[in-house]
């Protein structure tokens, strides 16, 4: 049964039904014969011998009441016979029923009681079974006649006679319509998943395009949506995999082409100058250090992405460990002449990973460092979440085309400026991870000339003690 598929297994299930049908009505068909055709011979049977006794009860069994008796003979369905000893209805009734005599020692008995004698059997000579009684007719001094009625039973076919074709009528017209509904409900619940079956194996192949789209709300849509989903997910997966490898190539074909190049001019130009080869080794050296921070960054975002992944959390005084962040970036915004505004609320302290927060916090003020044209803002308040984390650098804005794809690995809005901000793509896909794990959220936005990143950190918000 287990090596069946599921359309053998109901098929197996819709003959089963069958087979079930036809034995209930066969019977239903045998419980009407035996149990209501019969009964109601044997309840008129003695009505009618009853009857027919109790007319002549102390009375004499003359001619012609017993003539009377043979007209009702003729005139009626049953068998009729009218006797004045119980020897002489054998002479009349010659036949045996089941094999036996018709009256017995303990039928007698009972009849001289004035109590009727029921008999049922088969008669050979008949080919049919008959159903009848004997009656004892009361006089004055006893018992002065019998009267035995009986009455051939039809058989089966003849009881259903007129009834018969209508039943296969019926009976026909309803396993049609069965067949018919059948057949339709077999086409809707296995073609989806014959289709379902062959997209399976399609997705096994790496063709993620075919699409069920049934529009069916039943358990049979409800799956088409589940695989639907599915390869939408596998195809956008494997478009994720196929731009990772082509943008990791990009990022280290380069780095390696540079660190190349420069060392073979550095080998076959003997006449290199101080200078010149001063040049080319920093050059090397920077792209080495570039080539080490994309491999780190790498390393450092899929340990993120692993759902095994978790958190060291501590109790933070997270303003500080921000103005400390702000601190390593001091050279560097005196370089650029950028104008840092601050409002960061020192009294904060805020369950999480000191070391991954800090990594958040290092990641977006760098990218703002790197874009920014004059100033920086950094906001640091409480809010109905948590903590909210605000820093906005003016520059060149982001187009809302690729605003949703800030955060994805390798992405860059300006690829022309990859080289001289030193970026990977992969500063701002580890802040969105950090955030993740902590059950923040993560936004940017455009407001005029202004690039802004927003992070909420939910999480149980205190107040220092200094408060």
């Amino acid at each position: 049964m287990n090596n069946l598929n599921l359309s053998k297994k109901m098929l197996i299930v819709f003959l089963g039904s069958i087979t079930c049908t036809i034995l209930f009505s066969f019977f239903f068909i045998h419980y009407l014969y035996t149990d209501l055709y019969k009964e109601q011979i044997k309840e008129s049977i003695m009505y009618q011998g009853n009857r027919t006794a109790s007319h002549y009860h102390y009375g004499e069994l003359s001619d012609s009441i017993i003539e009377k008796i043979q007209w009702y003979n003729i005139v009626s369905e049953y068998e009729i016979i009218v006797v004045d000893r119980l020897d002489d209805l054998t002479s009349y009734f010659p036949y045996q029923i089941d094999y036996q005599s018709l009256i017995n020692e303990s039928d007698e008995k009972i009849l001289e009681t004035g109590q009727p004698v029921m008999k049922e059997g088969y008669v050979d000579e008949l080919k049919r079974e008959i159903f009848g009684g004997i009656f004892p007719i009361k006089g004055e001094n006893g018992l002065i006649g019998f009267i035995y009625i009986y009455v051939p039973l039809a058989a089966i076919q003849d009881v259903f006679h007129d009834s018969l074709p209508i039943m296969l009528l019926v009976g026909s017209i309803f396993f049609m319509v069965l067949f018919l509904i059948l057949q339709r409900v077999w086409r809707s619940l296995f073609e989806p998943l014959q289709t379902l079956q062959t997209y399976s194996a399609e997705v096994s192949k790496g063709d993620y395009s075919n699409r069920l789209n049934t529009g069916r709300k039943d358990e049979i849509g409800k799956l088409a949506t589940a695989f639907d989903t599915m390869s939408r997910s596998l195809e956008e997966q494997d478009q994720r995999k196929k731009d990772f490898t082509s943008n990791i190539v990009h990022e280290l074909r380069t780095p390696l082409t540079y660190i190349s190049g420069y060392a073979q001019l550095s080998r076959d130009k003997i006449d290199l100058s101080p200078d010149d080869v001063k040049h080319y080794l920093s050059t090397i050296e920077k792209e080495t250090e570039r080539l080490k921070k994309l491999i780190h960054d790498l390393v450092e975002l899929n340990h993120l992405e692993q759902d095994i992944y978790t958190l060291e959390t501590e109790p933070i005084a997270i303003a500080q460990l921000l103005l400390d962040t702000l601190e390593l970036f001091s050279i560097r915004l005196q370089d650029k002449n950028i104008q840092l505004h601050t409002s960061i609320d020192e009294e904060l302290i805020l369950e999480g990973d000191p070391k991954r927060l800090q990594q958040v916090f290092y990641n977006t003020i760098d990218n703002a460092v790197k874009y920014a044209e004059q100033f920086i803002s950094v906001h640091l308040t409480a809010s109905k979440q948590g903590v909210q984390y605000r820093i906005a650098n003016d520059g060149v804005t982001i187009g809302d085309e690729d605003v949703e794809r800030i955060g994805e690995r390798f992405f860059r809005t300006d690829k022309a400026r990859t080289r001289t901000t030193g970026g990977t793509g992969l500063g701002l896909s580890i802040v969105k991870e950090i955030v993740r794990l902590h059950v923040g959220t993560f936004t940017i936005s455009n407001e005029t000339t202004e690039t802004i990143v927003v992070i909420e950190l939910p999480g149980q918000m205190q107040r220092s003690e200094s408060s």
